[in-house]
C-alpha cells in the first residue's frame, strides 16, 4: 500500500510540478531563443539557492500528504487526513509556494521575460485555484477543522502576500 502511495506522489510530481518547473520553461526558454546558461554570475547563487528552497518546499509537503495525510497532492487523490503539520503550522499553501520558489529562482537564473510572465501567471493561477476551487472543497471535507485552521494559519506567507490579489 505505501508504496503504491509513494508511486502516485512521485508520478504527480513529474507530471505537474516538474512539467510547471521543467518542460514549460525549457520551451519557453527554447522557443524565444534563450541561452540554457546563467545569465547573470551574481544573480546564480541566490536562483540556485531559490530553486534549492523551493524544491525542499514542495517534497517536504507530498511527504507530509503521503505519512500525515495518506494522500497524494493530486486534487483527484487528495489526502484523507487535513494536514496541519510540518509547513502547513505556518502557512495554509506551502507547496505552491515552493513552486512558485523553484520558477521564480528560474526567472533570476535565465532573466527571461516570458519566463517572468509566465511565473505571475502562474501565481495568478495557484491563487485562484485556491480560492475559488480548492478552499471550498477543503471546507466541506473537513468541515469545523478545516474553518479553524484557516483562521488560525495564513493562506500564504507574507513573501508571496507582496503579490497576491489579497489574502
Amino acid at each position: 500500500m505505501r508504496f503504491f502511495l509513494a508511486f502516485k506522489v512521485i508520478l504527480f510530481t513529474v507530471l505537474v510540478p516538474g512539467a510547471a518547473t521543467l518542460y514549460f520553461p525549457y520551451s519557453l526558454l527554447s522557443r524565444s531563443g534563450g541561452n540554457l546558461q546563467a545569465a547573470s554570475l551574481i544573480l546564480a547563487v541566490p536562483a540556485g539557492i531559490c530553486i534549492l528552497i523551493g524544491t525542499a518546499i514542495y517534497l517536504r509537503c507530498a511527504w507530509d500528504f503521503a505519512v500525515e495525510g495518506l494522500g497524494t497532492p493530486a486534487p483527484i487523490d487528495p489526502p484523507k487526513k487535513l494536514v496541519v503539520t510540518g509547513l502547513y503550522r505556518w502557512f495554509r499553501n506551502p507547496m505552491y509556494q515552493g513552486v512558485l520558489l523553484i520558477l521564480l529562482g528560474e526567472c533570476l537564473w535565465f532573466l527571461d521575460l516570458d519566463l517572468s510572465i509566465y511565473t505571475a501567471a502562474f501565481a495568478l493561477v495557484f491563487h485562484i485555484f485556491v480560492v475559488f476551487y480548492e478552499e471550498p472543497i477543503l471546507r466541506n471535507r473537513f468541515g469545523a477543522s478545516y474553518i479553524d485552521y484557516c483562521r488560525q494559519v495564513p493562506r500564504w506567507n507574507f513573501a508571496f502576500r507582496l503579490f497576491a490579489l489579497n489574502s
